[in-house]
């Protein structure tokens, strides 16, 4: 609607305008032959209208460009703090377009969660090692690729590593360290290879008994895209969906500028360390200050090694900047595992894909193609690597 407005005044000026020189030259060569005298004088006096005209066409339309408003909604999904921004020049669109995607993420968590009974992951993981579950194409489409993604990772990425949720907790109020007999028992039952797939029914079958597979690692980054295609649908142009930190936006913000990301400081997550401006792109940030508890003043954090069946050390904080929300978030979890030097080498053999490590030592090391802008560098807690 707003774009039919802008052409119509943008038509309707550019007639005028025409109207104007016309009528000016039509006059002036009239005056012209009466008179030649009076020629500049009726010349100056067309042209000072045609330059307020033009002056108020152009200020009319710039205020019809910029007249799009933020509209947003924050409440708890999967889980986590979902924040859904629209920027439109209709409310009513924008209300509509905002509860779709809440409707959409909330569909999407009733098929991927394993903590609800009836869910289709839960029905998976309930007849590992007894039979095959035929799933919906969309589930199946999502288990595949992740495979592909722990094939690209080496096995960094998995989502088979659901079984350690059983023995290891985050939650902030235990600083359990499970026995490593309980660990490897565990780790017996980690292996994407052994979750068997079936093109001709879209089944799943988990190899082994006792198996589980989990989306800790993707499902929000597939619901934040997910989200971004529901509200593209309604009309909307412009928007963020940021799903507990897997970011996604596209279009721009209501002030027609590039949307502005911070990174968040993992030593204080009150602050951002850097920022940029982008524009259909994912920003995801996964870090070791969220869930984790402390244990003989060691941090461990809720990114297990799937290899090993312990927490990842070295690295705070890793952010995975590329178009996709869903890729973004399983990278970010594989950077992790592998460590500064395998991650950001497996990052720089991809095309359109950034990314940010800080590690323990508070190092900032990041991909060859990323240009990020920081805060008082010389002030900070961390150091950036050349």
């Amino acid at each position: 609607m707003q774009r039919k407005l802008l052409a119509f005044f943008i038509n309707a000026n550019y007639c005028l305008i025409l109207i104007i020189l016309k009528s000016s030259f039509t006059i002036s060569k009239l005056r012209y032959l009466k008179n030649k005298n009076v020629l500049y004088f009726t010349l100056m006096k067309n042209a000072k209208l045609f330059v307020i005209t033009l002056i108020f066409a152009l200020f009319f339309q710039y205020n019809t460009v910029f007249s799009q408003q933020k509209h947003s909604k924050t409440l708890i999904l999967m889980g986590s703090l979902f924040e859904i921004i629209v920027v439109s020049d209709n409310k009513t669109l924008a209300d509509t377009a905002i509860n779709k995607a809440i409707a959409e993420i909330e569909r999407i968590e009733k098929l991927i969660s394993s903590w609800k009974p009836n869910s289709e992951t839960s029905l998976i993981n309930k007849n590992a090692g007894i039979k095959a579950v035929k799933v919906s194409k969309e589930l199946f489409e999502l288990i595949n690729r992740s495979k592909k993604i722990s094939v690209l990772t080496k096995g960094a990425f998995d989502i088979s590593f659901a079984p350690m949720n059983e023995i290891w907790s985050f939650n902030g109020k235990n600083t359990y360290f499970p026995p490593l007999d309980s660990i490897n028992r565990k780790l017996q039952l980690i292996d994407y290879q052994y979750i068997i797939l079936n093109n001709k029914d879209t089944s799943v079958f988990l190899k082994n008994k006792g198996m589980k597979i989990g989306f800790g690692a993707i499902g929000k980054g597939y619901a934040a895209n997910s989200a971004k295609i529901v509200i593209e649908n309604c009309g909307i142009k412009n928007g963020v969906v940021n799903a507990g930190g897997d970011i996604i936006a596209w279009g721009k913000n209501e002030k027609n500028d590039f949307w502005r990301i911070g990174i968040t400081d993992p030593n204080d997550k009150t602050k951002s360390i850097a920022w940029l401006s982008i524009e259909n792109m994912a920003v995801v940030t996964s870090g070791n200050y969220e869930n984790y508890f402390v244990n003989n003043n060691q941090i461990y954090s809720h990114i297990i090694n799937p290899k090993t069946g312990i927490p990842t050390q070295g690295i705070k904080s890793v952010t995975i900047f590329c178009p996709d929300a869903e890729i973004a978030d399983a990278l970010a979890t594989s950077v992790f595992v592998l460590g500064v030097k395998q991650g950001i080498e497996l990052i720089n053999m991809l095309k359109n894909i950034e990314c940010l490590i800080i590690t323990s030592d508070n190092k900032s090391v990041q991909s060859s193609n990323l240009n990020l802008n920081f805060y008082n560098i010389e002030n900070a807690d961390f150091k950036v690597n050349e």
